[in-house]
């Protein structure tokens, strides 16, 4: 029988769409170790974040409360607590290596040790300058990071849509930095158990820039890009049709965005993204060998997700702030082989955060009433489990709060005080292309969904008063 409180290893990338791992039935992709995870674990497979956004997305995980308790809803918003904390109380050694997103950058929010790696493009105001791991070591060798002031010199920069080749020595890219770093740690730090170890790869958040001999075969692939497609542009709400516009003015992550971007600027930019999917996807590898060489593999839990994904072109638009599924759903894949039996796929809808109480459990420690997410660890000891009914998710858009409701059939996306939204009905239309918002036979529908909703905000609050009074 395995140990009562299992290391609990958390590999999350940045930005990973869920159709970016090739045994969740996507053969294009090159992820042999992912794959590995998949077949001989338990993926849930309708896994949906809190936000379209790092930061918000993050603070839901690692608190198990909605954006609009955590009060967390952008980027450069505070947050400073986080159950690693109990984790931490409950004897395990915790260790960050690489992206946790915490505002401020090295907030120590229950780690005992943290060796932060953040963005690749980081341009965030007074935080600018704070110098991450990859930074100093990045100085101590004389070199300079490829970023947006540099990409901008790039006389073909606004045709690349955020796709360049990274220049520099292959190990200072910031995803194999990261992965060696990990590493580094598993064979250099004396054996200590429970290890709870979350390691925050960089990537494939953009700039789009792997290592140059891992794009060559995804060039030459016919990658499955959806784009634009006729009749998605005329149903999409205003503030889309701004957000479209703002993000060709601005060039964030050292994005200029089209917005009709060629074939061959679609199939650059994805080809880049998908391989630096597999340059993570080799990490991961070497991680979990340094896990097995140094005794921690079979008593470990492997969790494997990402806090959501990049739209790359896909309805016109440009990596996240949306509610369509290329921006929301995210692989979640829980790895314990002699603990939870492998291959198996979850299908009942379940949001990102859900994450959060399950490692809680995991570690033989009860999750507070007043969280919102919900354990799946019934569901990894294989028990017959009722899962989400719906899923939510929020974030505010020029159009005020955008708020998503989702089951498996339907999908609808409110904006605060605004005549206009989005209904989709997901059965006989997955890519989300025909806006039923104002469709006469989908009243019913989209009353219900509304009636969802506010059912949700109500007992919420109910429910997460005390937490909230805490929380700051």
């Amino acid at each position: 029988m395995p140990n009562s409180k299992p290391n609990i290893i958390m590999i999350i990338t940045d930005q990973q769409r869920y159709d970016t791992i090739a045994a969740l039935g996507f053969p294009f992709m090159e992820t042999p170790h992912m794959d590995r995870l998949v077949k001989e674990g338990v993926s849930f497979d309708n896994c949906f974040v809190t936000a379209p956004l790092c930061v918000p997305a993050r603070a839901s995980l690692f608190t198990g409360y909605y954006p609009h308790t955590t009060g967390v809803y952008g980027n450069g918003h505070q947050w400073t607590h986080s159950w690693v904390e109990q984790l931490a109380g409950a004897g395990y050694h915790c260790v960050n290596v690489g992206k946790m997103h915490t505002k401020p950058l090295d907030t120590p929010l229950g780690f005992h040790e943290r060796y932060p790696v953040e963005n690749k493009d980081r341009f965030w105001g007074g935080e600018r300058w704070f110098f991450d791991e990859w930074d100093k070591a990045l100085g101590a060798q004389g070199l300079v990071k490829q970023q947006r002031v540099l990409y901008r010199q790039h006389s073909d920069y606004r045709e690349r849509l955020g796709a360049f080749e990274w220049n520099l020595p292959e190990h200072m890219h910031p995803d194999f930095f990261v992965g060696n770093m990990a590493t580094w740690w598993l064979d250099t730090y004396p054996q200590t158990e429970p290890l709870f170890l979350e390691i925050g790869f960089p990537g494939p958040h953009p700039p789009y820039d792997p290592v140059a001999r891992y794009t060559d075969s995804y060039m030459e692939k016919d990658l499955p890009i959806l784009g634009l497609q006729d009749g998605d542009l005329e149903g999409q709400p205003p503030p889309f049709q701004e957000l479209r516009k703002r993000k060709v003015e601005l060039d964030n992550d050292s994005i200029a965005h089209s917005l009709n971007p060629t074939a061959e600027q679609m199939q650059r930019q994805r080809a880049y993204y998908l391989a630096n999917v597999t340059m993570i996807d080799e990490k991961l590898g070497q991680i979990l060998e340094a896990l097995d060489r140094n005794g921690y593999l079979d008593n470990s839990v492997v969790v494997f997700t990402s806090d959501h994904g990049d739209c790359l072109a896909d309805h016109g638009h440009s990596q996240k702030g949306v509610m369509y599924d290329v921006a929301t759903h995210v692989p979640a894949v829980v790895w314990s082989p002699g603990r939870f039996d492998g291959g198996r796929r979850v299908e009942g809808l379940c949001s990102w955060m859900d994450l959060g109480p399950t490692v809680l459990e995991v570690a033989g420690i009860e999750p507070a009433e007043t969280m919102e997410a919900v354990s799946l660890l019934p569901s990894l000891a294989g028990e017959e489990q009722s899962l989400r009914d719906y899923v939510f998710s929020e974030f505010p858009s020029q159009g005020g709060m955008m708020t998503m409701v989702r089951s498996h059939e339907w999908k609808l996306v409110d904006f605060s005080n605004q005549s206009y939204g989005q209904l989709f009905h997901l059965v006989d239309d997955p890519n989300e292309i025909v806006n039923l918002w104002d469709d006469p036979d989908s009243q019913d529908m989209k009353r219900h969904l509304h009636d969802v909703m506010r059912t949700w905000l109500l007992e919420s609050n109910l429910k997460t008063g005390e937490w909230q009074a805490g929380w700051r």
